[in-house]
């Protein structure tokens, strides 16, 4: 494996994937996506995952901002 292809954070993305896989798991397909979002913000909660949700994200798109 080169370096271009190293996680970074492993074992914190190994933790976020799986939390995100239970809530797939057990929700499974068809909900809004706000269902998701409460469904993971307890899970992280649960996993004792550190999370910020919603976060006011500054994006540039087509020389606009």
């Amino acid at each position: 494996m080169n370096s271009d292809n190293k996680i970074l954070f492993k074992e914190e993305s190994f933790k976020i994937i799986g939390a995100c896989m239970k809530v797939h798991r057990l929700l499974g397909a068809g909900f809004l996506e706000a269902v998701y979002e409460e469904a993971l913000e307890k899970e992280l909660l649960t996993q004792n995952i550190p999370f910020k949700r919603q976060l006011k994200l500054e994006l540039y798109y087509d020389n606009e901002n």
